[in-house]
């Protein structure tokens, strides 16, 4: 049995990745307080904030599996700000929540899938990260993003001529209660579903042949 990782599963997008993976027979090790009855799922809390802590988990998962196969960081967070309202400090919390949260788990998985010759790690990055004219009015969470694009090149160069493939999925507005609530006055029908999300990262997790890098939604 293959065995995937998921972070943020407390999120409506964590949620839906690791009920494709485990629909796949995929084993999930995940970060998160979802709860599903499966002997296949198993979540705890850790604070990925925490270098040791996160390294600390990974290892249990490489002892209990002996492989990662797939691994998606979907913990991230938001902020809303232009230049002359966003001093260090803002920069350095969007950081820690979009940058660090997923080095400290990337950085141990892409170890461990170099060893195995193989798997998919996937970043989940914004239009704001993608191109810095997409983050007016909202600085440290597009500065932060754009550094999951380098890491992905980075991580992507360093494996070159291997079985490890980083990708960074880059969705538009993700249909859930929260933005629907924060946005009543959107067309709904122009949002993708956490569901439609998941199915395409299963899709690029199961394909052999896909190059791609950083993908579009």
């Amino acid at each position: 049995m293959k065995t995937a990782i998921v972070t943020g599963t407390s999120g409506n997008l964590g949620q839906a990745v690791v009920k494709k993976y485990l629909t796949e027979n995929f084993a999930v090790e995940g970060i998160g307080s979802l709860s599903i009855d499966s002997p296949y799922y198993h979540t705890v809390a850790v604070n990925l904030s925490d270098e040791i802590a996160a390294g600390e988990w990974i290892q249990s998962v490489i002892s209990k599996h002996a492989t990662i196969d797939v691994a998606v960081l979907t913990v991230g967070g938001f902020a809303m700000d232009d230049i002359a309202h966003t001093n260090s400090s803002a920069i350095a919390k969007q950081y820690q929540l979009n940058f660090e949260t997923a080095y400290n788990v990337a950085r141990p998985v892409f170890d461990q899938m170099m060893k195995q010759g193989s798997g998919r790690i996937f970043l989940i990055g914004s239009k704001a990260g993608l191109n810095m004219k997409n983050s007016k009015g909202m600085v440290a969470y597009g500065l932060s993003k754009s550094l999951l694009f380098r890491l992905s090149e980075l991580m992507n160069d360093e494996a070159a001529g291997t079985g490890v493939k980083t990708v960074v999925i880059v969705p538009s507005t993700i249909d859930t209660p929260q933005n629907r609530a924060a946005m009543p006055g959107a067309d709904f029908s122009k949002w993708q579903t956490p569901e439609f999300i998941a199915n395409t990262i299963f899709t690029l997790s199961s394909s052999v042949i896909s190059n791609e890098s950083v993908v579009v939604l």
